[in-house]
């Protein structure tokens, strides 16, 4: 059993909890992700790390409530435990691999949009300790949807917030800070990072392509099963088939396809529609999810 530590919220449907898992922290990465899982009967949940401590064995997770799973989910207190948490999954970010010397000589700039600001943060914090400073942009529908604002404010070399109505800061979208940073105030950048919903990813990306500004983004929000089996989380990336659980979360953002992936995700989202993708998409969709009758 994983014992949660704390159990707080954040915003409106969004939670932040500290979790006791020695064996993850201790080998956790910026980029990958955990699986949890709440009893025996329990369904299992991808979420990215937002934070880990090696030396307190802790990992920190943030969730939003989705659906039932997630609802359950958000009932738990501190004292209480998981019953798997497992992990790290997935690759982590590009920079965690490379050469130091060669991260330290690019500028990143960082977009996060509403629950994307919790595995932006692992990111930041990260090249931040490595003597990094990155610019960030956080972006929210409203100022009560703001999340983890005083922990980026930390570590991040400039943070720059807007929320489309208008509440906080600034008004608008992240797409018109980017424009601001580059057009107007002339800020140069090797490499940009975004996470958050697929579509604003999808117009961070067509943003930076006309900027000719590298894109990494992270493709979480379609993971379901977490392992590669079910299928949820195909997409295309160029001219390759790629699952984001096994293959990422991060990929180029300017070879993504978006509008097939958001298509996707509707589509699995019903019987009728994982049925008709399997039939699409033969031995390049994966089984074993429990919902495609996998033989």
């Amino acid at each position: 059993m994983y014992k949660i530590l704390k159990a707080e919220k954040l915003a409106e449907k969004i939670f932040l909890m500290d979790v006791e898992a020695p064996r993850v922290a201790k080998s956790c990465q910026p980029g990958e992700f955990v699986i949890v899982k709440m009893d025996e009967k329990g369904e299992r949940i991808p979420l990215t790390i937002c934070d880990y401590n090696r030396e307190k064995g802790i990992v920190t997770i943030v969730f939003q409530i989705v659906g039932a799973s997630t609802q359950r989910m958000s009932n738990l207190q501190a004292g209480d435990a998981f019953q798997d948490f497992v992990g790290p999954l997935g690759q982590p970010s590009e920079f965690v691999k490379e050469d130091l010397e060669e991260v330290k000589k690019r500028k990143y700039l960082f977009v996060a949009g509403g629950v994307g600001t919790a595995p932006v943060y692992p990111q930041v914090k990260w090249l931040k300790e490595h003597g990094i400073d990155a610019d960030v942009i956080v972006g929210a529908k409203t100022k009560d949807l703001l999340i983890l604002e005083d922990m980026m404010k930390e570590a991040a070399g400039n943070l720059y917030i807007t929320t489309d109505d208008g509440s906080y800061v600034r008004k608008g979208m992240v797409t018109d800070v980017i424009k601001d940073l580059v057009e107007t105030q002339g800020k140069q950048y090797d490499v940009c990072v975004a996470i958050g919903p697929m579509i604003m990813m999808k117009f961070v990306c067509k943003l930076t392509k006309e900027l000719g500004l590298k894109t990494i983004v992270s493709m979480n929000p379609i993971m379901v099963d977490g392992t590669g089996m079910c299928g949820a989380c195909r997409l295309t990336v160029g001219d390759e088939v790629k699952f984001a659980c096994v293959d990422g979360p991060e990929f180029d953002g300017h070879l993504v396809n978006f509008d097939e992936a958001m298509k996707r995700q509707q589509m699995y989202k019903t019987e009728e529609g994982r049925a008709m993708l399997k039939e699409l998409e033969g031995d390049t969709h994966h089984g074993g999810c429990g919902h495609c009758n996998n033989d």
